[in-house]
């Protein structure tokens, strides 16, 4: 009797154990991860490396090995995924994960490329190198003339517009992707500082901005110092800011025809509207052949509507940009919310060739609109044709920012990650005045705020502020010349006097000054963000190739951004595969990553 009661339990428990195996096994496929395998050639069965592989499911981007591979986990058995790449079509299929992926992608020769004349010569470098051909001739680019030295003293005094733009970045970025030489002038080293949004410093209760400041030693001239002022704007709780009026401009003539423009866009518009709020309200202008109202003024909770209207985007016609302007103007008015954020967001290469088309023209036209409290954020897109000077402008005499747009992830930085930044505004016409005490300073200059020659050229001397964003930071550089550099580097006496000046909404104007003091720390003791900033704005001077600065190697520019990166920052990572990258485009040695403890 024992026994079977003995062989009882040993039942029980192995029904247990069965019931417990039938279960998990049942959960574990109903929660399989799967993993989507492949590679990505061309028609012609040559590898395509770097290809972009966007999944909509997950709003994530992937990209193909240097042997056209790619392996990307999946929670599902099958899900769609788009390929894109510059050069070649876009493809977008549905794709079983149980199965090896062999995709292809198809290269774009066009009438115009076949027909391009070829060449009478060719010239290699002593290492073999071609050189690179640049393919931003039919590009426009504003003429910068770099900042000099400046005389220290009372009768002396720099003032400038702080703006959130980063365009430079992304662009410069993109120059590199295709190995090609940067334009000098799409150097712009104030939005190469700005894109990485370094040293955060919340402002004190009250105040609209926080500063920080530091000297240190340069690298590129051992007798000199940089000073470093850092200005952080205050974030805004985006769960009480007011609702939203905006209007989607967006540019769909036949230069957006190609796998980097339009169709660009509209990933990057998908991905923004999900930040709506039913409070928002969106319209969406287009032009291409003719100007229209695509959609009236919508609310934010019906995004599927407003997700419909941007799928259904085609490119073709001229390219009536004045006229769409005043149409998006209109609009905006229109459903103006007084107190409200009102704006309009222009996507476009910058091709405007119907209407009004030069800058001045362009600038008198946005700069009469702005006194109705309508901003304007611009996004750039595309190569070979991009206008560069003309978004830039528009603006800037928006009273809004600037960023370029080269792939989904930069669109996902933009639109998503710092969309507070580039949509709420907390100030504007922000305008930073300096003078450098002479008994301690002999001359300085301002890093990157370059003027154009055309303006330079006409003597205008009134500066032009910018719009800051919640949450950004503007990190400024100057290079000090000191009267004894033994003596400063201990001292503690004071450097400059510095004011900010703004408008807020609420507020009116806004003054406020600051004395500035000598804080001397030797470089290596700097904190590291900072020292992340030199190493930028070094790879900008070295870009600009200025005869203003001595040679910059890159390997110096790699070692102190290697030293100072933050590892878990994607984009400081990337930053340091750009200068290295740039190596073999300017026909340099690459430098070698210092390793970090």
């Amino acid at each position: 009797m024992q026994n079977g009661f003995k062989n009882t339990g040993y039942c029980f428990r192995f029904i247990k154990l069965m019931m417990f195996v039938i279960l998990f096994a049942f959960f574990n496929s109903a929660n399989a991860q799967y993993y989507i395998k492949g590679d990505v050639k061309d028609q012609f069965g040559d590898v395509v490396q770097n290809a972009q592989i966007y999944i909509p499911s997950k709003r994530a981007v992937f990209y193909s090995g240097r042997e056209g591979g790619f392996g990307i986990p999946s929670a599902a058995s099958t899900d769609s995924l788009v390929f894109s790449k510059l050069g070649y079509d876009s493809l977008k299929i549905v794709v079983n994960a149980r199965e090896y992926q062999n995709i292809s992608l198809r290269k774009i020769v066009s009438a115009s490329q076949k027909n391009t004349p070829k060449l009478v010569s060719l010239t290699l470098g002593p290492r073999g190198f071609l050189i690179p051909a640049e393919n931003y001739k039919a590009e426009s680019y504003s003429n910068l003339v770099e900042n000099d030295f400046t005389p220290a003293g009372a009768r002396w005094n720099t003032s400038f517009a702080m703006r959130i733009d980063k365009a430079s970045y992304s662009n410069i970025r993109r120059f590199i992707n295709q190995n090609t030489r940067v334009p000098a002038d799409a150097v712009r080293i104030e939005e190469m500082l700005n894109y990485f949004n370094l040293n955060y410093l919340t402002p004190a209760k009250g105040e609209v901005f926080s500063l920080q400041t530091k000297v240190s030693d340069c690298p590129w001239n051992p007798q000199h110092l940089l000073l470093y002022l850092t200005l952080s704007a205050k974030k805004i709780d985006l769960s009480n800011v007011p609702p939203s009026n905006l209007v989607f401009l967006i540019d769909v003539s036949g230069s957006m025809d190609q796998p980097q423009r339009l169709p660009l866009l509209k990933e990057a518009f998908q991905l923004m509207i999900e930040n709506l709020r039913d409070i928002d309200t969106v319209s969406i202008v287009t032009y291409g052949g003719s100007v229209g109202i695509k959609l009236p003024p919508t609310g934010g909770n019906k995004k599927e509507k407003i997700s419909r209207a941007i799928e259904e985007l085609v490119a073709a016609g001229d390219t009536p940009g004045e006229a769409a302007l005043r149409t998006a103007y209109q609009v905006a008015r229109n459903t103006f919310m007084k107190n409200g954020n009102n704006r309009i967001i222009l996507a476009t290469d910058g091709d405007f060739n119907v209407g009004q088309t030069s800058d001045e023209e362009l600038e008198n036209l946005i700069h009469s609109q702005r006194k109705d409290g309508i901003f304007l954020t611009c996004l750039g897109v595309g190569m070979g044709n991009y206008k560069d000077s003309k978004i830039e402008i528009l603006a800037r005499k928006g009273n809004g920012n600037f960023a370029y747009i080269d792939d989904i992830a930069e669109a996902q930085k933009v639109l998503v990650t710092e969309f507070a930044q580039n949509m709420y505004s907390v100030a504007s016409d922000v305008i930073n005045t300096i003078a450098f005490d002479s008994t301690v300073i002999k001359e300085y200059r301002l890093l990157g705020y370059d003027n154009k020659k055309s303006v330079l050229n006409e003597e205008i001397r009134e500066i032009e502020g910018g719009e800051i964003g919640s949450g950004s930071v503007n990190t400024i550089l100057f290079e000090l010349v000191p009267v004894d550099l033994i003596n400063i580097k201990n001292s503690t006496s004071k450097l400059a006097d510095f004011s900010l000046s703004y408008k807020e909404q609420s507020a009116g104007n806004v003054k406020r000054e600051f004395e500035l003091n000598v804080n001397y720390v030797p470089f290596h003791l700097l904190d590291t963000p900072l020292q992340f900033c030199t190493a930028v704005a070094m790879f900008g001077i070295k870009l600009r190739g200025s005869d203003k600065y001595p040679p910059i190697e890159n390997s110096r520019i790699i070692q102190i951004a290697s030293g100072a990166v933050d590892g878990n920052e994607t984009l400081q990572l990337q930053f340091i595969d750009i200068v290295e990258k740039s190596a073999s485009v300017y026909h340099e040695r690459k430098g070698k990553r210092k390793k970090r403890n």
